[in-house]
């Protein structure tokens, strides 16, 4: 099962961020991240890396390797 879209609603959640408010400190579209909390479509690996560098957790963490 993807974990993306849970740790990245989770993740937002947390920081108190709409998901407007994250993609514009993101530089990408609302609905780009919206597809992504959604399962809809996934970050290729340097949205990725910067998703992970953005929450301060690893990729792992990130895609469901572990909890």
């Amino acid at each position: 099962m993807n974990k993306l879209p849970e740790r990245l609603k989770e993740l937002r959640a947390d920081k108190g961020l709409t998901q407007g408010k994250l993609a514009d400190q993101l530089q990408i579209h609302r609905v780009t991240y919206q597809y992504w909390e959604k399962g809809k479509s996934q970050p290729d690996i340097d949205k990725l890396l910067l998703l992970a560098d953005f929450y301060k957790v690893s990729t792992d963490y990130l895609i469901g390797r572990y909890n």
